[in-house]
């Protein structure tokens, strides 16, 4: 089979890379530079010309807060540019897998985990931007899984794991928001999931939206306090603190673990403990700058 790989620079796409090093499929990584997908006709011609099976769209736009201000250009990654992959996939009956998100559950909701059949209603621009692309997936007709993800890390680009890596190894205190709550997914995990499902043709017939995050719950707090205490960074005095102390224009989900049961009973397939892949991660940093 042939897969495209879209936004593979990027923290998911990096870590596609390592899930399919030896696959005995054909593997196509692009990013900005090789295929711009907010170009119509140069998705379609693309996914024409290499016969695409499957495309795997990782491209996305995630800056939460910079998207308040940056509306457009967040519609035209986040929705307009599925579209193309949407409908390129459907005229060349290819499969598409995408990334969304937690926000677009948006405010509060108590405490228990979201599932996939509970309304939506995302309360800033990433959020809903995110929602209209999975809208232009349904409405395309195109074969499509969905991937709802939620507090993405990896060993790659900026994310939350090596900010506070760095942080609570360089400064002497540290305040963390406890209020809010969910799940960390490593992106690795993710990416192995995926590839196991494209790997044993698991996608054929299982269309839909699924929920995928590690297995577990903490706030930003406990997660800040469990990569200090990994990483051996023992002098940083980490207090909690509440949402409101960090002033945002973006009303952040208060708790957004996500329920997993409808992936793992459709693709047997287990779903690491957060703190598990944490270590694995910090690890593998740790080794790298050795």
């Amino acid at each position: 089979m042939n897969i495209l790989v879209t936004g593979a620079n990027g923290q998911l796409g990096n870590c596609m890379r390592n899930a399919a090093r030896n696959s005995a499929d054909n593997y196509i990584f692009t990013d900005v530079a090789e295929l711009d997908i907010t170009d119509a006709n140069a998705v379609n011609k693309a996914v024409k010309s290499n016969d695409i099976d499957v495309i795997v769209n990782c491209a996305a736009y995630t800056n939460v807060d910079k998207a308040e201000d940056d509306v457009d250009f967040a519609e035209l990654l986040n929705s307009t540019a599925v579209r193309n992959l949407a409908e390129a996939a459907k005229a060349n009956n290819a499969t598409l897998i995408h990334i969304s998100t937690d926000y677009v559950f948006g405010g509060s909701k108590g405490n228990t985990p979201r599932t996939e059949y509970e309304p939506v209603n995302p309360t800033g621009v990433y959020g809903l931007t995110k929602l209209h692309g999975e809208q232009a997936i349904r409405e395309s007709g195109v074969k499509a899984l969905i991937f709802r993800t939620a507090w993405l890390y990896s060993e790659y680009g900026k994310n939350f794991v090596k900010t506070m890596l760095n942080l609570t190894a360089t400064k002497s205190d540290l305040k963390v928001v406890f209020d809010q709550a969910g799940t960390p997914t490593y992106a690795q995990d993710l990416a192995d999931a995926i590839y196991h499902i494209i790997e044993n043709r698991c996608f054929e017939g299982r269309e839909g939206v699924y929920h995928y995050s590690n297995e577990g719950v903490c706030s930003w707090y406990d997660f800040t306090k469990v990569i200090a205490e990994i990483a051996g960074n023992n002098t940083c005095d980490i207090q909690p603190c509440h949402s409101a102390e960090f002033p945002s224009k973006v009303i952040r989900p208060s708790y957004s673990v996500l329920d997993k049961t409808k992936f793992k009973d459709m693709f047997g397939i287990s779903v690491p403990y957060w703190t598990d892949s944490l270590k694995t991660c910090i690890t593998n940093l740790k080794t790298n700058e050795a």
